[in-house]
């Protein structure tokens, strides 16, 4: 599995808390920042992000921003994307389980470090269940193919 890591400046320090996670599962991942506190753009960074999981390059991504939204909006801007925003474990299974999510957003200003890190180990250790969550998420690609 690769994983592309990205945040923009309001997610910075939540952003090195899930590499660490990354580096511990030994999941291969490239982070491309920010690296400021200066304030940025967030599409400048969950768009090329999301694209790049979309053409393959990368499996899946993990975006930060100060809530999540402003990430999970870009990048579902690019097709073939089901980002999730995400804030508890419970979601954090079910998006990989039942909505083949394949970018996982989150909040610095709305969670924790502890339970970052925790939503990130349960994101990427999770699968995708198939069965009749595939018809579902086939109904989405299709829809974005018309």
């Amino acid at each position: 599995m690769k994983v592309i890591l990205a945040s923009d400046h309001g997610g910075v320090n939540l952003r090195k808390e899930v590499a660490d996670v990354l580096n511990e599962l030994e999941v291969e991942f490239e982070d491309i920042g920010c690296d400021c506190e200066s304030s940025v753009d967030y599409p400048d960074y969950a768009i090329p992000a999301a694209e790049r999981v979309a053409n393959g390059e990368f499996d899946k991504a993990i975006l930060i921003c100060g809530t999540g939204i402003g990430m999970s909006i870009s990048a579902n801007k690019v097709k073939g994307i089901r980002a999730a925003l995400v804030h508890d474990l419970f979601t954090a299974k079910v998006t990989r389980e039942h909505n083949d999510s394949n970018i996982l957003c989150m909040g610095e200003r709305v969670i924790g470090p502890g339970l970052a890190r925790e939503i990130a180990r349960t994101w990427v250790s999770t699968d995708f269940e198939a069965g009749r969550h595939k018809r579902r998420v086939s109904k989405i690609a299709e829809y974005e193919n018309k």
